[in-house]
């Protein structure tokens, strides 16, 4: 199991749907996340993509200096940029990170968005440019020369003179729940990303996404997006749960659900429908909440619960075919930790951080009264779920 966490370029803070308990959204705050990220042992961190958002790019290059080994998983846009150019921005990111580069392929699902970006496609249209996009994409990346007369592209001799460190390229994440999003995943990437559905319907999407795959003679890897709050006891949480939406009010749900219902989006639409906008049944299943959906778009749901709970609801998306987990908390800075701290210990990593064999002593926690070593947690305590 892999575990990402979130950089917030478009916001954070204590509560959904106010100022309250808000933070700027600042180079220092970023750099601070990161920087826990980086040393807490995460695989690396999402960094999220649209007019809403600081520029991923931009953001994560400004970050790279100053991490070691996380990865930073960076959106391309086909329809915004083009495929040769996003071929070589994702290169020279990975040469200068040292092959610490994931790609997200995002379509995009706002048409009022997109029509400001200068795009002015059907969802299916989007579509049909991704997979052109996707294939002349793959090819220059990988080191070939192409050539496409398509109906979005026309690309002569596109090619890429420095390559970068993954080979043949950078991963390519995707998600999009659509008939026509599954195939081009199908088609083109290397993980398939879903937001986090109950796990009826998450098997159900793998389910589809596997057969698409094997048509076209690929097999793909699969991810999950979701929040998780995380508490020492089962009641904690659900009351960390409650307070995070505590100033959420019915004029605030009703302008969030006005702006999903303009969009085109099939993920979005089945994130909306777990909750319906009523925040009086947002357990849509067990230790499931919908609550963040109320007023944020995309990835709307959370676990929540105690440590041992948290990591088998994790391990039972994981028994369907869930290898990577991008998650996320608020404020993302804390939670980073809090995860790490209380939820790490129970699940099993692939990259969980060892302590070193210090040399000079070190208390992990505050000294007791000036002159006493805290107690360590037994290792008892910290089994990983079965």
């Amino acid at each position: 199991m892999q575990l990402l966490w979130f950089i917030p370029t478009h916001g954070d803070g204590r509560y959904l749907g106010t100022a309250t308990g808000g933070r700027a959204v600042s180079f220092a705050y970023f750099r601070q996340i990161a920087q826990a990220v980086d040393d807490l042992g995460y695989t690396g961190a999402l960094l999220p993509t649209g007019r809403s958002c600081e520029d991923a790019w931009i953001v994560a290059s400004s970050l790279v200096s100053l991490t070691k080994q996380m990865r930073f998983l960076v959106a391309i846009r086909p329809g915004l940029v083009s495929p040769a150019v996003a071929a070589r921005m994702a290169a020279t990111f990975d040469r200068i990170s040292g092959g610490r580069l994931l790609i997200n392929v995002v379509t995009g699902g706002d048409p009022v968005e997109l029509a400001g970006d200068g795009l002015h496609l059907s969802h299916d249209q989007r579509y049909e440019l991704t997979d052109e996009f996707l294939t002349v994409w793959r090819a220059i990346a990988s080191g070939q020369v192409a050539n496409l007369k398509g109906k979005y592209l026309d690309i002569k001799d596109g090619n890429l003179l420095f390559p970068p460190v993954q080979q043949p390229y950078p991963p390519l994440w995707f998600g999009g729940s659509s008939d026509v999003a599954q195939k081009i995943a199908a088609k083109h990437v290397d993980i398939y990303l879903t937001w986090g559905e109950p796990p009826a319907q998450v098997a159900e999407k793998i389910a589809s996404v596997r057969r698409l795959a094997e048509a076209e003679g690929r097999t793909l890897r699969f991810g999950i997006r979701l929040h998780v709050i995380v508490r020492e006891t089962e009641s904690e949480a659900w009351d960390a749960a409650n307070q995070l939406i505590r100033y959420v009010d019915d004029a605030a749900i009703a302008k969030a659900q006005n702006a999903y219902a303009r969009m085109d989006s099939e993920g979005q639409r089945r994130m909306t429908q777990l909750h319906k906008g009523d925040r009086q049944a947002l357990e849509i299943s067990p230790n499931l909440w919908a609550g963040v959906g109320l007023v944020r778009g995309g990835a709307g749901t959370a676990i929540v619960g105690d440590p041992q709970t948290v990591a088998a609801r994790m391990l039972e998306y994981a028994n369907l075919g869930i290898e990577t987990f991008i998650l996320s908390g608020y404020p993302h800075l804390e939670e980073a930790y809090r995860v790490a701290e209380l939820l790490f210990p129970h699940l099993p990593l692939e990259n969980l951080p060892t302590v070193e064999k210090q040399h000079v002593l070190s208390p992990f926690g505050e000294i007791v009264a000036n002159e006493d070593f805290p107690k360590q947690q037994s290792k008892q305590q910290a089994t990983p779920v079965s």
